[in-house]
C-alpha cells in the first residue's frame, strides 16, 4: 500500500473527487490525502454542514475544495453535456437538473470527471455499487472494446517469487456473476490496463479455468478459449494466455511441464476468473488464510477512474483507492486502447 501511495506521491498531483463529503470516514480521509499530498481532494456538498461535521469530529478539510452543484460556475455545462449524453432516452433539461442535483451526488461528480474538471472519482461508502456504476456508465462512459463494468482487487500475498514480487490483480471479484466470452474478453483488457496503470510494468494474464490447454473439454472452458482470442484481438501488444489451471498460471515448475510454450512462463500477474464464483472466492482465500493484504476494490472498463469503495470500508481503504485512482488517471493510452463513450442503452 505504502508503495502505491508513494507512487502518486512522487507523480503529477490528482484533482479527486468525493461525492460523499458527510461521511466522516471520506471526510478523515481526505485530511490524510490532503496532508500527505496524494491528491487535491474536491468535496461535494453544502460548505457549512461538512465544514460542521469536519469540526466536530476534530477534522482539518482547510485543504480541500467544497462544491455545491446549484453554485457551480459550470452547472450549465454539465446539463448540456449530461442532456447529450442521455439524448437516446430522450431526457429532458429539467430531469437531467434534477439527476445532477441529487443528494447521492454521483452523477454530478461524474459530469466533474467526464469534463476533465477532475481526474477521478472516489465514492460508494454510503452508496451501492449498482449506484456507483450506473452514474459512472452513464457519465462517463466504458471504454471501447469493453461491454460492461467489472471490478478487480490488487491482493498482495508477500511471496516475492510468485506474480509480480508477490503482488496479482484479480477480477472479476464482485460485479459479473457470468460474464459471456466477449465480457471476459472485455475484462481481461480491462485487468492489463488496471495493473498496468497502477504499477507501471507489463500485465501477464492468465485466463483461469479448470482446464489447461485441452486438458478436459466443457462449454465454461470453450468460453474462457474464446475469450483468450477476443482479448488479444482487442489489445495486440498484451501478453495473455489461456485456458490455463492456477499452477501453471503462477508457478514456474508446473508451467514447464504443462505449458512449456506458454508465454506466460508460470509467470502470471494478473488472474482473470470465468465466473464471479471463482473470482469472489479465489481472491479472497490467501486473504483468509494466511494475511494476504488486499487493495480496492477498483471498477474497470470505464472510460475514466470512476471507483467503488464498500459500505464497510476503512479510512485507510479510502486513502489506498484514491491512491489507486491517482494512478489509473495517469495513464497513457495507446491507440489500441482509445476510448469512446459506449453508454448503456439499458441503463
Amino acid at each position: 500500500m505504502e508503495k502505491i501511495i508513494n507512487k502518486a506521491i512522487c507523480g503529477p498531483r490528482k484533482k479527486i473527487v468525493f461525492p460523499e463529503s458527510y461521511d466522516v470516514r471520506m471526510l478523515k480521509a481526505a485530511e490524510i490525502i490532503t496532508n500527505r499530498k496524494i491528491a487535491k481532494i474536491i468535496l461535494i456538498g453544502d460548505a457549512e454542514e461538512i465544514n460542521m461535521c469536519a469540526e466536530i469530529n476534530h477534522i482539518d478539510i482547510s485543504g480541500c475544495e467544497i462544491i455545491k452543484f446549484r453554485d457551480d460556475i459550470n452547472k450549465n455545462q454539465y446539463l448540456k453535456e449530461f442532456v447529450f449524453l442521455r439524448k437516446d432516452k430522450g431526457i429532458t433539461s429539467s430531469q437531467a437538473y434534477e439527476v445532477l442535483s441529487n443528494l447521492t451526488n454521483l452523477h454530478y461528480a461524474g459530469m466533474m470527471l467526464q469534463s476533465g474538471y477532475v481526474d477521478g472519482c472516489v465514492a460508494g461508502a454510503a452508496n451501492t455499487t449498482g449506484d456507483v456504476i450506473r452514474a459512472g456508465v452513464q457519465t462517463v462512459g466504458l471504454m471501447i472494446g469493453v461491454s460492461l463494468v467489472s471490478s478487480a482487487i490488487l491482493v498482495d500475498t508477500g511471496l516475492k517469487d510468485f506474480g509480480e514480487e508477490g503482488v496479482f490483480l484479480m477480477a472479476d471479484v464482485a460485479v459479473n456473476p457470468n460474464p459471456d466470452a466477449q465480457q471476459l474478453a472485455g475484462i481481461a483488457v480491462s485487468s492489463a490496463q488496471t495493473f498496468e496503470s497502477i504499477l507501471e510494468v507489463p500485465a501477464r494474464v492468465a485466463m483461469l479455468s479448470f482446464s489447461t490447454k485441452g486438458s478436459a473439454e466443457h462449454p465454461d472452458i470453450q468460453k474462457v478459449r474464446e475469450a483468450t482470442v477476443l482479448a488479444r484481438d482487442i489489445s495486440k501488444n498484451m501478453i495473455i494466455d489461456g485456458e490455463l489451471q492456477i499452477d501453471p498460471a503462477v508457478c514456474q515448475r508446473s508451467a514447464g511441464m504443462k505449458t512449456p510454450d506458454s508465454p506466460l512462463a508460470g509467470k502470471a500477474n494478473v488472474l482473470v476468473f470465468p465466473d464471479l464464483d471463482a473470482g469472489n472466492i479465489g481472491s479472497k482465500i490467501p486473504q483468509v488464510l494466511y494475511g494476504a493484504k488486499g487493495i480496492g476494490p477498483l471498477l474497470q472498463g470505464l472510460r475514466k477512474p470512476f471507483n467503488d469503495l464498500s459500505r464497510s470500508c476503512s479510512v485507510e481503504t479510502i486513502v489506498g483507492v484514491t491512491a489507486m485512482t491517482c494512478l489509473q488517471a495517469s495513464i497513457k493510452l495507446n491507440h489500441c486502447e482509445e476510448v469512446v463513450c459506449a453508454h448503456a442503452a439499458s441503463l
